[in-house]
């Protein structure tokens, strides 16, 4: 989903700003205010301690949000202050989340993007339904949510983490892990996709 946006916003704290290097990044992902709405959004900036984003749905300053990130996972907050078509929102975390949040910032700023197949040929979108299937080579059928996807591969939210190198089925696209993630873990498909159906095919029942 494209945002329209001006210039790029500003820390949310200026604790925050003090305390953390905030690094500009373009990661697409979901978010849901504290009346169960669910947005697609697109961070322009973060810190371990607090980013901003470009988002369709603002809450109210103080409002919690829950936010799940390409590349980054879940991370919970409280909005600290509204921007032109977004809001800056705290992050809570553990100093633990915090040293990993970290890392994982540096490692964008350093490389752009993960060094994931899928990221090297392929733009990745938040798709309209984020709702998928997985299915497993014994059968067994797990639900999962699309965080985001590409004509190669995607990202997935869910409570299992299979090994990488699982093979298994996204709808009836057939993929393999290759990446953990915070709250789930990324797939490459074994065939690339094309863009008129890559969404229909992942989200198949």
């Amino acid at each position: 989903m494209a945002l329209a946006h001006k210039n790029p916003p500003a820390a949310p704290l200026g604790e925050e700003r003090r305390r953390f290097q905030r690094v500009k990044v373009h990661l697409l992902g979901r978010y849901m205010l504290q009346d169960h709405r669910e947005f697609p959004c697109q961070v322009v900036n973060m810190s371990p301690g607090g980013l901003a984003m470009y988002a369709p749905g603002i809450g109210q300053i103080g409002e919690r949000v829950v936010a799940y990130l390409d590349h980054v996972g879940r991370v919970e907050g409280k909005i600290t202050r509204l921007i032109d078509n977004g809001f800056a929102m705290t992050i809570s975390a553990t100093p633990r989340k915090r040293d990993k949040l970290a890392a994982q910032l540096t490692w964008l700023a350093n490389r752009q993007i993960l060094n994931l197949p899928e990221d090297r040929r392929h733009d990745r979108i938040v798709p309209r339904n984020p709702s998928g299937v997985l299915t497993f080579e014994d059968g067994r059928k797990v639900p999962c949510r699309i965080i985001d996807l590409s004509l190669s591969g995607a990202a997935i939210g869910a409570q299992i983490h299979p090994d990488v190198g699982t093979a298994l089925m996204l709808g009836r696209v057939q993929a393999r892990v290759v990446r953990h993630l915070d709250d789930g873990f990324a797939i490459e498909f074994l065939h690339a996709q094309l863009p008129d159906t890559v969404e229909d095919s992942v989200t198949a029942r």
